[in-house]
């Protein structure tokens, strides 16, 4: 992971640097202080990220808020030391990471807060944009929410597309049994109370009951309790802050999302010099 992050942070350098900050060369000398404030209300998220920039970038960085927790309007962030050149020419880059993290933190922590006090778990998905779904999971993280897979490596999913193509699902998970490792998961996507039935009896660990309503979920759920004790349920499809709640009496094991990260809107932060 810190591999990954130096990664990511170097090409957000290069990608806003171009050929080079024009302001660079010609900038006053001395060092200068500055304050990151917030101009939202929210979670804060990006640090972690936020901090391997100020250590590339070579400027001093001090966070009074640490990942995870509240922001106010007008509350100081972090306080900046470096050259003027430095902190200039790190400053979008520098507060792109940490509006967009703590957007989708913020997001999160909404949905995660509908659950609290129930045992259901909150989990993201892969609707992330490309080339940043490290970065997006990382803040789902930091805002509550469980991270589903992070790729196609991690479970193999039947999704609806997949089953088009297979002609006997209890056939086709006996075979990926012997090729897929051992702990990996088998989830298998149904729209239907009978496609659920199928899926536990084909051997799926994890079902996920999308598009269905509360009231067929928790059809199968009795179902599964009755006669797969062992298999999980997770409800997905247009689920929303507006009707989450109305799955937590309905059986599931988790509530997936993606409009936690493809929904969040950006907190507003900006740099002050002082």
């Amino acid at each position: 992971m810190g591999i990954s992050i130096r990664k990511f942070v170097k090409n957000a350098i290069d990608e806003d640097n171009g050929r080079g900050d024009l302001f660079f060369d010609i900038a006053p000398k001395g060092r200068f202080t500055a304050r990151v404030v917030a101009k939202d209300d929210g979670v804060l998220a990006g640090v972690k990220y936020a901090r391997v920039l100020a250590r590339a970038e070579k400027f001093d960085c001090k966070f009074l808020i640490k990942d995870g927790e509240k922001v106010r309007k007008g509350d100081v962030i972090a306080e900046l030391e470096g050259k003027a050149s430095i902190l200039l020419s790190s400053e979008r880059t520098f507060l792109n990471i940490l509006q967009h993290a703590s957007g989708i933190a913020t997001s999160a922590c909404r949905y995660s807060t509908l659950l609290e006090g129930s045992e259901v778990v909150l989990l993201d998905t892969r609707k992330t944009r490309p080339q940043l779904r490290n970065f997006e999971k990382y803040a789902s993280r930091v805002g509550g929410a469980i991270n589903h897979r992070l790729g196609l490596d991690d479970c193999l999913m039947l999704k609806d597309t997949h089953l088009k193509t297979i002609s006997n699902l209890k056939e086709f998970v006996k075979i990926a049994r012997k090729r897929i490792s051992w702990v990996t998961k088998i989830e298998i996507e149904c729209e239907t109370f009978e496609q659920s039935v199928e899926a536990m009896e084909a051997g799926g660990d994890i079902i996920m009951c999308d598009n269905m309503t509360p009231e067929q979920i928790h059809q199968v759920s009795q179902y599964r309790d009755e006669h797969h004790s062992h298999v999980m349920l997770e409800a997905s499809g247009n689920i929303t802050e507006e009707n989450i709640q109305n799955y937590l009496t309905s059986g599931v094991d988790a509530i997936s999302s993606g409009s936690i990260i493809h929904q969040a809107v950006w907190l507003d932060f900006s740099m002050k010099f002082d």
